[in-house]
């Protein structure tokens, strides 16, 4: 019998001219000169998402002027879409415009939403809805860019070898994932950089850090486009994606419809068996295996991606200064990537030949399993953090309620009740130096009118000062030839995300002055005043420019801390009395260190073994559509991060215990399927479907004419991380 050709078994000839030649090889050895050209665009694209996810969260929060949680919430949407779209990509690709075209168009695609994302970022464009409209236009274009060319980039330059040159293949797939990474750590540190130190239109500049992005895309775009008459292009082969749904499809169909006098089939899938070849449905059957294997898995994803989120939101609350250089909140995301080239190495020729020498059986299912409570130890030592970071911070009043401290600029010591709180001051208020901490008070309804009663030398004095729930203040006393006076006014207790100090001068003098603390303007009146009350660099400040309505001073004023917020007294001969009235941050940010090398291990035993047992796992053909399902996982990890981020409304640190808890609960469910699992040898079904002349047969060939390629779309681009 003469043997028939599935797809996979077509000449150069026959599948076009592209096919036919033969590319250019670098210096007489086996790499073709084309790779230098994609390895080049995957460094350029990579620098361009991560870059622009890098300050991600933090604009949503300063520019966009959202919360926390709805923050946080938006960015694990767009992190989700983003690994939902790899398969529309593979489906462009496969079944209709191939790699090459289906990189090029989405390429441009995703340059049209860097460029969107970036122009809303530009105050002048437009009132907050235009920006919000602008950037998630621009999200969702970028979304379907970068999910879109996922599966293709990868699987392109693989196609670049001959079928002989596997160990050259090899070596390409590792050097195309040292430029992902190479590309995430420099991202990751420029594009905070450009974001703060670069002051564009008032304020810290988006649009640069989102267009510089921008601008590594089209270079992208431009030097993947150059290397085009190099290229080894295939034509579209079908995409075995459809074939297993509609294979599946038609076995739910006639199952539904089978009824109790027909035959009962071994499986379910069997219901397919008069429509598609036995081969077809047996490799489904051994996927859907491992498929199932994965239905716990997104709950690791939900704690890895929430790098980009809340552990950045942990970091702006961090003292960030190294003596030599102080870390941007939004660079240590760059953390994960140095260390996961650090670890690879060490963990594949150190530690699991260490554990294999102690007779410890390691499978990959057991690694998994690990790396899983590697990163609910991750979460457990973010939550220690966050504990001691929450210590500096002043927690918001509730409803009907206001908080309260008392500043005395008064001669000598003062006792005060405040009306319907009685002992709530019970000690006699000293001098301004030693301020009294914030108290709480309790209205009755939205607004309250409440008398303070002063003692000062044994008299009494009253005012009466209204109070706003869900508020901070500070009374302010003080007593001059007139009497005693009393001042209120609201104080600023919410800690800056970017790290900045907040400031205010409370003046004690008889004239105004005009203080500039770096490129803040403060006004502050005679008479017991109060200036405005603004943000300023964290930083040394021992020559501040102070113009009085009589004299121009320069003030020393110290150091202006990381989420301080600071009342300046002037008193005397112009003398500043430095009062914190919210603790700067003195948690270094070092010590978030342990919970990104506990998160990166978890992610090498768990992330790169994962994908090795996907694809030990599946048969040639099936291979696109496990990484289709594993891509899913990292879609639907970060939904569940959306929905808790939302829905849960806890503290911060509540947050990561019970995430730490989950993934532990989760990894007992993984560990006792793995326990009934059982490993397989896809090769095994070129046995089974031979006939005695370890030919295949007739009917199954005509049936699965296009699913003999071996489909390398879907996720592949290294075999080692989905950080691609």
């Amino acid at each position: 019998m003469e043997k028939k050709k599935g797809n996979a078994d077509y000449s150069s000839e026959e599948q076009g001219g592209d096919r036919k030649r033969k590319s250019p090889t670098i210096c007489g050895t086996n790499y073709p000169v084309s790779i230098g050209f994609i390895v080049v665009n995957e460094f350029c694209e990579r620098f361009s998402y991560y870059g622009m996810k890098a300050v991600l969260t933090l604009y949503f929060i300063h520019y966009l002027k959202w919360d926390k949680d709805l923050s946080t919430a938006v960015y694990h949407a767009f992190s989700s879409l983003c690994y939902f779209t790899p398969v529309l990509g593979a489906l462009i690709a496969d079944s209709w415009l191939g790699k090459f075209k289906t990189i090029i168009y989405l390429s441009i695609v995703y340059v049209i939403g860097h460029v969107v994302k970036s122009v809303g970022a530009i105050p002048d464009v437009g009132d907050n809805t235009v920006h919000i409209v602008l950037s998630m236009a621009g999200l969702i274009l970028i979304a379907f860019g970068t999910g879109g060319i996922k599966p293709c980039v990868a699987a392109f330059g693989g196609d670049q070898f001959e079928e002989e040159h596997t160990d050259e293949r090899r070596k390409f797939f590792s050097i195309f994932y040292m430029s992902i990474n190479a590309g995430s750590v420099l991202s990751t540190v420029i594009t905070p950089i450009l974001r703060s130190d670069v002051q564009c239109f008032g304020s810290d500049c988006y649009a640069l850090a989102f267009g510089v992005p921008a601008v590594l895309m089209i270079i992208a775009l431009v030097v993947f486009i150059a290397g085009s008459g190099l290229y080894k292009n295939s034509p579209p082969e079908g995409n075995v994606l459809l074939q297993v749904c509609k294979c599946i499809g038609c076995a739910i169909r006639n199952w539904g419809r089978s009824s109790k006098h027909q035959p009962k089939r071994e499986h379910w899938l069997d219901w397919a068996e008069e429509k598609y070849p036995k081969r077809l449905i047996s490799e489904i059957k051994m996927v859907l295996r491992v498929l199932v294997l994965y239905i716990p898995l997104p709950m690791f994803w939900a704690l890895f991606d929430q790098q980009g989120s809340r552990w950045t939101l942990q970091s702006t609350r961090m003292n960030m200064d190294f003596g030599a250089f102080v870390l941007k909140p939004d660079q240590m995301q760059m953390l994960n990537a140095l260390l996961i080239l650090i670890f690879i190495p060490i963990f594949d020729m150190g530690v699991y030949p260490l554990i294999g020498m102690c007779k410890i059986k390691v499978t990959p299912l057991r690694k998994m399993a690990t790396g899983m409570i590697f990163a609910a130890l991750a979460f457990g030592a973010a939550t220690i953090v966050e504990r001691s970071v929450i210590e500096t911070v002043v927690d918001p009043p509730p409803a009907s309620t206001s908080l309260l401290q008392v500043l005395n600029l008064a001669e000598g010591n003062i006792s005060l009740d405040v009306q319907g709180h009685t002992g709530l001051f019970p000690q006699p208020i000293k001098s301004y130096e030693d301020p009294v901490e914030y108290q709480r008070l309790q209205l009755n309804g939205f607004k309250q009118a409440l008398t303070v009663t002063l003692t000062v030398n044994g008299e009494n004095h009253h005012c009466v000062k209204t109070f706003t729930e869900e508020e901070a203040y500070t009374l302010i006393i003080n007593d001059d030839a007139l009497g005693v006076h009393c001042t209120l006014v609201k104080d600023n207790i919410q800690k800056s995300e970017n790290g900045e100090a907040h400031l205010r001068f409370i003046n004690t003098l008889q004239e105004d002055f005009n203080i500039t603390v770096g490129a803040k303007r403060f006004h502050v009146p005679v008479g017991v005043g109060v200036s405005n009350g603004e943000f300023v660099d964290r930083e040394l400040y021992s020559n501040v420019k102070c113009e009085g309505s009589s004299r121009n001073l320069s003030l020393d004023i110290g150091l202006l801390d990381f989420g301080a917020s600071y009342s300046i007294i002037l008193k005397g001969n112009v003398d500043v009395t430095k009062l914190e009235d919210v603790r700067a941050n003195n948690v270094h940010i070092a010590w978030q260190v342990p919970q990104y090398v506990l998160l990166t291990a978890g992610e090498v035993m768990f992330s790169i073994t994962g994908l090795e047992f996907s694809y030990s796992q599946a048969p040639a053909n099936m291979k696109s559509v496990l990484q289709a399902g594993w891509l899913m996982t990292v879609a639907f990890g970060n939904v569940i991060v959306l929905i808790v981020a939302e829905g849960a409304g806890m503290e911060q640190w509540m947050e990561f215990l019970l995430f730490a808890g989950l993934l532990v609960a989760v990894c007992i469910i993984f560990s006792i399927m793995a326990y009934f699992y059982t490993y397989v040898d896809p090769d095994h079904l070129d046995k089974m479907y031979k006939d005695d002349a370890g030919e295949e047969t007739e009917d199954d060939l005509q049936k699965s004419h296009t699913d003999g390629v071996n489909m390398r779309t879907i996720g592949e681009s290294d075999g080692k991380s989905t950080k691609m």
